[in-house]
């Protein structure tokens, strides 16, 4: 018997700030919060809006949910109709750059500008394998062990060891947290490969990525630099795959300063790549 199609999930949204949009996608099983600390300075900005997507957060998984990106994909679009917004500066941190890179190649018009974050064009068998450890940890070894495993991927070593307080945060969070939804794209994250269609995208793309990031290999940002036309690249040492937590006040100067680039060649009408233009 074949699933229904799971219903729009109606998303919680922090939005903050005035100035063009600014829509920042967290990663599987985050919420809106990874985003905290850039957000507060983006919003002096843009218009900030950082949602939960759906069986996150605050957000509602609808019935028959597959966690599939057309289903993510359509919730963020269905978002942007109701706040009447047509178009967005968009930023995706890990999977929540996987979902922002499929937005913009399925749904240019809507993309002013793209930023990915400790993100790839594929699941390679790296990122897989960190993945299933996570969840035999937690099936073998039980719920602190599995948050401890959790945290030493997810941040550089240095930055752990300076914020012990980390630990105890995620052991509250992520104790009364449904991870059922974060399982359920996980499975669809697995066969995630937009590669083929990396050459046609047509948006204004900044890559950043943590040089001793565990769970998604820097090689992979220099894939994207190399394959998007245009795009530019910065990679920051010392730093792990959480880049919005770890550096919060770079991650911001950086947005920032990529979106009011592309905001002023939208003004001026050149908002697509120029040709030849390849970043550095």
């Amino acid at each position: 018997m074949s699933v229904p199609p799971a219903g729009i999930a109606d998303l919680h949204l922090r939005d903050s700030g005035t100035g063009a949009p600014l829509l920042l996608l967290h990663g599987l099983g985050g919420d809106h919060t990874v985003w905290n600390g850039p957000a507060g300075s983006l919003a002096g900005s843009f218009r900030v809006l950082a949602p939960d997507l759906r069986g996150h957060g605050r957000s509602p998984t609808p019935a028959g949910s597959t966690f599939g990106f057309n289903e993510l994909e359509e919730d963020l679009l269905a978002l942007l109709d109701r706040l009447g917004l047509p178009s967005v500066h968009l930023a995706g941190a890990s999977a929540g750059g996987f979902l922002a890179l499929r937005l913009a190649l399925d749904q240019p018009h809507r993309v002013r500008s793209l930023m990915l974050l400790s993100t790839a064009a594929h699941t390679d068998g790296h990122t897989r394998s960190v993945v299933q450890h996570w969840t035999e940890v937690y099936r073998d070894q039980g719920f602190e062990a599995y948050v401890r495993r959790l945290l030493k991927d997810l941040y550089y070593a240095e930055f752990l060891e300076a914020h012990l307080e980390l630990l105890d945060q995620a052991m509250v969070t992520l104790q009364d947290r449904d991870l059922r939804a974060a399982v359920q794209w996980g499975a669809a994250v697995k066969s995630f490969d937009v590669r083929p269609r990396l050459g046609r995208l047509a948006v204004r793309t900044l890559v950043l990525h943590g040089m001793e990031d565990r769970v998604i290999d820097a090689s992979h940002a220099r894939v994207l630099r190399q394959a998007i036309r245009g795009a530019e690249l910065k990679l920051f040492p010392y730093a792990g795959h959480l880049l919005p937590v770890e550096r919060p006040e770079e991650v911001a100067q950086m947005i920032r300063g990529w979106a009011t680039a592309a905001e002023g060649a939208r003004a001026a009408g050149s908002g697509a790549v120029p040709e030849g233009e390849r970043g550095v």
